[in-house]
């Protein structure tokens, strides 16, 4: 409910960052307060989903006990003949079978009570899931509008404060000539810069920082995939369209297309050190352009779900615990110097954390 009223809160800032004179910054805060909103609501409907399935096992586990318990109940009612001829054992064994069911009775009534309660929990879930699935078709719509809406305004707005005069020669020939990605950040790093990275401590926001794109982590740092490959870097499962920031203060040494990784962002946040983010759809922002913390810097490929993702196909996948839509991947590498070395200590999201 928390996650679906600041959803709520993020589709009426949305009319509000079209009149802003920074709209970059507005929009940019819009679609990170709705994509964080839907990754709540999406856990929502899982724990949703499975607290209910718990009620039902429990109820189904009780039903066949009471069941036998009421038919014996009822069966005794409805004889015609005297009690104590009942019981084998005679009178004394039918007394003492009626204690027995005397106290039996408000047993079963307090039972009766509790399966009650929780058929109502049943109840309320499911109208809980159906109100969230109506706020997420809204907010999906919203969230379409914001992302065209900060393209343009990254379109239109005045040029950024630049690290560079123009676009380097050298690093055109290097685009050209690379072979690998591991090639080409190896020799971005050797490039000369006009004035060098944000004086901001990097080092020193070691372990502090959010990843760049709301998503799940499915590879860690020479973690060997299903096809038998290493890559020194994360490997981050994340929806169609999400939007990826910059997490510390940076300057683009390269946006573009690069070999088979789709576009490739690379980002300077310190002397020394290179964050490259590979395989986004779109891209933001020229070489040299200094960024702030929490700057777009483009979008995820994939095409964006429409209202139907929240139909009974993906309210299944969440409840089944799947990604329910995190069908593209960012791959984040972090290098010092010439060499890659593990994010995952750098960000907070990260640890112990495989999807």
């Amino acid at each position: 409910m928390s996650a679906a009223s600041d959803l709520r809160k993020a589709i009426t800032a949305l009319n509000d960052a079209q009149t802003k004179s920074d709209r970059v910054a507005a929009l940019t805060k819009t679609i990170s307060a709705y994509e964080m909103g839907l990754g709540a609501l999406r856990d929502g409907l899982r724990r949703a989903a499975i607290r209910e399935g718990e009620i039902k096992q429990g109820f189904d586990a009780k039903r066949e006990e009471l069941g036998g318990l009421l038919a014996v109940m009822s069966t005794m009612q409805q004889t015609d003949g005297p009690l104590l001829l009942l019981h084998p054992s005679g009178p004394e064994g039918s007394a003492r079978s009626g204690m027995v069911l005397s106290s039996v009775a408000p047993a079963l009534q307090q039972e009766a009570e509790g399966l009650r309660k929780q058929l109502d929990e049943i109840a309320t879930l499911r109208k809980l899931q159906e109100n969230a699935r109506g706020v997420l078709e809204q907010g999906m719509t919203s969230v379409t509008q914001a992302r065209t809406a900060l393209s343009e305004a990254i379109s239109e707005r005045e040029k950024l404060p630049q690290r560079y005069l123009e676009e380097p020669e050298e690093l055109r020939k290097l685009v050209e000539s690379a072979d690998t990605l591991e090639g080409f950040a190896t020799g971005l790093s050797g490039m000369e810069n006009d004035i060098g990275p944000p004086m901001d401590d990097f080092a020193g926001a070691k372990g502090s920082l959010r990843l760049p794109v709301i998503g799940s982590v499915l590879r860690h740092f020479d973690e060997t995939d299903a096809a038998g490959i290493k890559r020194p870097g994360l490997v981050i499962a994340t929806a169609p369209a999400a939007l990826v920031t910059t997490p510390w203060p940076a300057t683009i040494r390269y946006r573009g297309p690069l070999l088979d990784y789709g576009n490739v962002m690379v980002l300077e946040p310190a002397d020394g050190y290179l964050l490259v983010l590979a395989g986004l759809g779109t891209v933001y922002g020229e070489t040299g352009d200094v960024l702030q913390k929490g700057a777009p810097i483009g979008l995820m490929g994939g095409i964006t779900p429409g209202a139907r993702e929240f139909g009974k196909e993906f309210v299944q996948e969440a409840q089944d615990g799947g990604s329910a839509g995190q069908s593209e991947t960012l791959y984040l590498e972090l290098r010092k110097g010439d060499a890659p070395v593990d994010p995952a200590p750098w960000f907070t999201q990260t640890r112990g954390d495989k999807g």
